[in-house]
């Protein structure tokens, strides 16, 4: 028995204790996320100061590059996946996630003082390209972790209440990075933005990412001893041989997922500028709003999965996805009010939601405790890497070959996939987590 588990046989009505416990791990899990969303929205103004050897680049040329290394970073998450889906399963949930809020705090503070192209020439981005390897390490062990804990320490028959909090605070993470470049952008001029400015964001999660691992230090641990004792905890082998349906099921719908999260989250505000030609600022005032409602919605519709059950999340997500993607693209790509660009993003954002709320969730209930980080942890970090992280660069790359509508197609064909492979999971899928309530 897990000490979780023995915790709440001591006393099922202790609740308090699972909501603190949620709430520190969610912390580490924001702070990750600001500092990985800090580059994306401060690329707009950096990308000309690292990729200056592009001479007489078009804008979206040099967010190109720039989205690029954001997409490298992206793969260096299976490897991170795998090694601190190793260090859970094998020495436990909480010290994966104090090593991985750490690495995070490194890169931020690296990325913070590096040279830019003028002062270290062609060093400059290869050091940048590090750091946000480094990122993208930390990140990719972070998902599966977190996922695995929340999972564990939640309550049965509310686990899709309180897993959605998982992607409240990866959400909160996009937020405060984005509300921190409104309150900059009002603070600075455009010209100390490019010249320094942008550096601020990365100070911050720094020193946010401190203060996240001493809260996770006071975290419970909810694997067993015996768990991680056994053989096959934290092998890549075992997984593999023992549940190779379940890896490549996540794999299917997470690659769906990823894509149309980030191409309504990160890339929607470069989308607003460079296709629907609103100004920087009005583009992330926008989302800024927009991420808060999106926040907010997800333990709705985590609590929504208590009720209808995830078969009918998953399936209204895949179904309103495939249907919906190619039209409201088109709508925000031709908008002229920010109230209206607002309303679209949300509308897509409330779609997505069905998805994201139980995620985390969803793919945790499919594997065994000894196995359970890392199945998550790996299974999500390939296609996150694969299909989200590459979601700018391939939007950019289309539009800079005149070919923009070619994305939301591509957008459109892999949320069907994400829609059959969901049908295929949900057909005599395992449920390892005791008590999981609505299915």
């Amino acid at each position: 028995m897990s000490n979780t588990a023995a915790m709440a046989a001591a006393d099922p009505h202790d609740t308090r204790r699972r909501v603190m416990a949620i709430v520190g791990s969610s912390s580490g899990n924001l702070v990750e996320w600001f500092d990985f969303y800090a580059y994306a929205f401060t690329a707009l103004y950096f990308s000309s100061a690292f990729f200056g050897f592009i001479k007489n680049a078009e804008p979206t040329t040099q967010l190109l590059y720039s989205s690029a290394v954001f997409a490298i970073g992206f793969l260096m998450r299976p490897i991170g996946g795998w090694l601190f889906g190793w260090i859970a399963d094998r020495y436990g949930r909480k010290n994966s996630m104090m090593i991985s809020v750490l690495m995070m705090c490194a890169g931020s503070l690296a990325i913070a003082i590096l040279p830019t192209y003028a002062t270290a020439g062609i060093l400059a981005p290869i050091l940048l390209l590090l750091c946000r390897m480094v990122q993208g390490l930390s990140v990719g062990g972070e998902y599966g972790t977190s996922a695995t804990y929340m999972s564990e320490v939640a309550l049965a028959g509310r686990r899709g209440f309180f897993g959605s909090f998982q992607y409240v605070t990866l959400i909160g993470g996009q937020l405060l990075a984005s509300a921190v470049i409104v309150i900059l952008e009002l603070t600075f001029s455009d010209e100390e933005m490019r010249a320094w400015g942008w550096r601020i964001p990365f100070v911050v999660g720094a020193c946010a990412a401190v203060v996240a691992f001493y809260l996770r230090r006071s975290l419970h641990e909810t694997s067993s001893a015996e768990t991680r004792a056994r053989k096959e905890a934290g092998s890549l082998v075992g997984l593999m041989r023992r549940h190779p349906r379940p890896f490549l099921i996540v794999i299917g719908y997470t690659a769906g997922g990823s894509l149309i999260f980030y191409t309504f989250t990160t890339y929607m505000q470069k989308y607003l500028v460079n296709t629907a030609h609103m100004a920087k600022e009005t583009a992330n005032i926008t989302m800024t709003a927009v991420l808060f409602t999106y926040m907010c919605m997800q333990p709705l519709f985590g609590a929504l999965s208590d009720r209808i059950g995830r078969k009918w999340s998953m399936m209204l997500f895949g179904a309103l996805a495939t249907l919906c993607t190619v039209p409201l693209l088109t709508a925000i790509g031709s908008v002229q009010s920010p109230v209206t660009a607002y309303f679209l993003v949300v509308a897509a954002l409330a779609i997505v939601s069905f998805y994201t709320s139980i995620s985390g969730l969803v793919k945790a209930e499919m594997f065994p405790a000894e196995v359970r980080a890392l199945g998550v942890g790996l299974s999500y970090a390939i296609a996150n890497a694969v299909f989200g992280g590459s979601a700018e660069a391939v939007a950019l790359a289309f539009k800079d070959a005149g070919h923009e509508t070619w994305f939301f197609w591509y957008v459109t064909v892999m949320c069907a996939i994400a829609f059959l492979t969901a049908l295929t999971m949900l057909a005599n899928r395992p449920t390892y987590l005791a008590g999981h309530g609505t299915e």
